[in-house]
């Protein structure tokens, strides 16, 4: 591993740095590292808001939250009109709920989220629903991460609108390089047209292991095409991750020593080093 400076104590919070692990290839690794990494920033001080903006819902499971109880990032997306309208409207801090670890809170979703999709096509400024959610409570921490679904739809374009940064959690396996090119290609677009402050802060290789023929040539094939976005910091594949899953905990807090714990706390380190997070 490379040592990476321990990154200096913060005097104060905010405003946040908005990072969106995005790849529409499900199964490579985004709320494990959304999760995880999470736990390793929130290790060193830094305030941490995880969105799930994933109908699934797995962040939101992964941490313990709740979202059938009480609302939703889906309810701040398509306000309920039949509502009172001498009522306040539901404010972004009313649906953040503070996780079993320190400096983590959570923005939870469920299945309802998958409707969000269709409502707000015809919504104006569609594209800044989520931006403009985000805004009123990114003075409070040091860095948001959004955990996107697998998708390339208007959901995830919300996300790369609101977002500085975009992180690509990508498994080292033939199938999951196939789609990065439309990835970026997206990404470039919504840079174009939506949000020209938007940058790729990395490509993050999960799923590793050295052992096979595969893993090693699908991460040397992204080096060779993308060498100066393949962030330094590996993560091998290990059994740890669904275990501390089913903990509903982050790697860092389920199995601190391991390997994979600290795999994580080197990513926070080198995107604190490269100037990504506070």
């Amino acid at each position: 591993m490379t040592d990476f400076p321990v990154p200096q104590p913060l005097t104060s919070h905010g405003p946040a740095r908005v990072i969106s692990l995005c790849n529409q290839k499900g199964g490579v690794g985004k709320t494990t590292t959304a999760i995880s990494l999470a736990g390793a920033l929130a290790e060193v001080g830094r305030k941490v808001l995880v969105v799930d903006f994933d109908p699934q819902g797995a962040l939101t499971a992964g941490l313990g939250a709740t979202a059938h109880e009480g609302p939703t990032i889906y309810n701040l997306l398509v306000p309920d009109k039949a509502v009172d309208s001498s009522r306040s409207p539901l404010a972004t801090r009313d649906v953040i709920q503070a996780t079993s670890i320190e400096n983590i809170h959570i923005l939870p979703a469920n299945i309802d989220l998958a409707a969000a999709e269709v409502q707000l096509v015809n919504e104006v400024a569609r594209e800044h629903v989520l931006a403009d959610i985000l805004k009123p409570v990114l003075a409070d921490y040091d860095v948001v991460l959004i955990d996107c679904q697998p998708s390339l739809g208007l959901l995830t374009v919300n996300a790369l609108t609101a977002s500085h940064g975009v992180l690509i959690p990508l498994a080292c396996e033939f199938f999951a390089l196939r789609g990065v090119a439309l990835l970026l290609d997206t990404i470039d677009k919504v840079k174009a047209r939506l949000n020209p402050t938007l940058e790729l802060d990395g490509i993050l290789a999960t799923m590793y292991d050295p052992r096979t023929l595969h893993s090693v040539e699908v991460l040397d094939l992204v080096k060779q095409n993308r060498p100066k976005d393949v962030l330094t910091t590996l993560i091998r594949r290990t059994v740890k991750f669904p275990d501390s899953t089913v903990a509903a905990a982050p790697i860092t807090t389920f199995a601190p020593d391991h390997q994979a714990a600290e795999s994580y706390r080197e990513l926070a380190r080198e995107l604190i080093s490269l100037g990504k997070i506070a």
